[in-house]
């Protein structure tokens, strides 16, 4: 064996086996260029798997040879185009199902909110103990919808409520007096909304708190030339930016004397919480009218309930969807009714109960104490000549019954600030036209 194994080495060390294996490769090679040349694509009707731009979908696309004909190439082209505009439909689905989602986890944590805010499930107690809840809650605040305005809330808020007053240039002297009694009371949290230059600088000027709203064509035209009933009608629009920040607003007219502070008295237990037009208990809290029909014989007595409407120039309103909802039901009427006055539309959307074609709206209230958030009609035909309700001193008194408003809050001020006893007894009970 070892004598066999030298006889295969040459003298120059190479093996006989070394040089036909060299050999053999050396064709395999050269075989494989000419078949690679005459046959670019393989010796079978090649399809490859390829994987779509943009799409992570494969699919197999049959290689092109000479004997395809254009036709064929063509229909791939087209096959080709659709996949790519599905995929286009597909992706535009996909964003949408992603909006959706995160939509339905905001609601699934306003449900939790809720839910932590009405508690648990409970049994009905006994007899007389069960009471329904009185508060809905409120709405997550959202500070995007007017940057601006929140950062000057931020300051001026105080736990998350202030007074809210709007004012044009037609009332500068009546809105001195009412921030000259706002402050005299010690309320810091307050906010006159300007509807024109006019008032942005008066307040400047008069270390008045306040904010001017963007250009628009509507609160423009309403801030230079609009009387009373223009400017009520447009605090529903403005209105509903204050609740979307998440704060609570007491909105006051200008007719108003704060001789207290107002956030000492309220109860927070509603929707709306609002000054009564009533004049005694039974128009204020509400009583039973028994309407007479002779001709119904038997059953000519119809029993009715009747309340006096609330006044729409001063009432405390939380940020919760129901109150959000009657600034828009209140706004959208009063841009589509023309003729409609928004205290009528305001108690409308408030009282309404839902019946066929209508949906009421489904909000708590509460009617403000009328010796304490007093009416003018009030002061003036009852509790001024009744020497123990003479000695109340309610929270604020509006003077809303008649039109010489800034005689009359002036002589509300010298009676219950001054203490001048005959101050109020020069007006007449009515409107003295």
């Amino acid at each position: 064996m070892p004598g066999r194994r030298e006889g295969l080495v040459t003298k120059n060390g190479v093996g006989v086996g070394g040089s036909r294996i060299v050999v053999a490769i050396g064709i395999g090679i050269l075989c494989g260029c000419a078949f690679a040349f005459l046959f670019p694509g393989g010796f079978f009707a090649s399809s490859a798997v390829i994987t779509r731009p943009n799409t992570g979908i494969k699919s197999r696309q049959v290689s092109s040879s000479p004997c395809e004909s254009p036709e064929r190439i063509n229909m791939l082209k087209s096959e080709l185009a659709l996949m790519t505009e599905k995929n286009a439909e597909l992706k535009k689905q996909a964003r949408e199902l992603s909006t959706k989602l995160q939509l339905a986890e905001q609601g699934v944590d306003q449900a939790q909110k809720q839910f932590l805010t009405l508690g648990m499930q409970h049994k009905a107690g006994p007899f007389g103990t069960v009471k329904g809840l009185r508060t809905n809650p409120m709405i997550i605040s959202d500070e995007s919808v007017n940057p601006t305005l929140s950062k000057i809330l931020e300051k001026i808020a105080v736990r998350k409520e202030l007074i809210v007053a709007l004012a044009n240039s037609n009332v500068h002297e009546m809105l001195k007096f009412w921030v000259d009694n706002i402050k005299r009371v010690g309320v810091p949290n307050y906010l006159v909304v300007a509807l024109d230059k006019e008032t942005e600088r008066f307040c400047k000027s008069n270390d008045v708190p306040v904010y001017r709203r963007p250009p628009d064509q509507n609160v423009d035209s309403i801030g230079k030339t609009g009387g009373n009933h223009a400017v009520s009608g447009l605090k529903f629009n403005i209105l509903r930016e204050f609740l979307q920040l998440g704060y609570s607003i007491l909105l006051s007219d200008i007719d108003i004397v704060c001789l207290q502070n107002p956030f000492d008295h309220l109860f927070r237990d509603s929707d709306v919480e609002s000054m009564s037009d009533g004049h005694n208990n039974m128009t204020a809290y509400g009583y039973n009218d028994v309407f007479d029909e002779p001709s119904m014989g038997w059953a000519r007595y119809a029993h009715t309930m009747r309340i006096w409407v609330y006044n729409s120039g001063f009432f405390f309103i939380r940020p919760t969807l129901p109150a959000i909802e009657l600034l828009d039901r209140v706004a959208y009427r009063l841009s589509h009714e023309p003729k409609s006055w928004d205290q009528a539309v305001f108690n409308e959307e408030l009282f309404f109960p839902s019946h066929p074609g209508y949906e009421g709206l489904h909000a708590a209230k509460r009617t403000m104490d009328i010796y304490q958030f007093m009416n003018s009609k009030v002061l003036f035909k009852t509790v001024r000549k009744d020497a123990r309700l003479r000695k109340l001193k309610p929270v604020v008194v509006h003077a809303n019954y008649h039109p010489d408003k800034l005689q009359r809050m002036k002589a509300v001020v010298e009676f219950y600030v001054d203490q001048k006893q005959n101050a109020l007894e020069t007006f007449p009970d009515g409107s003295d036209w």
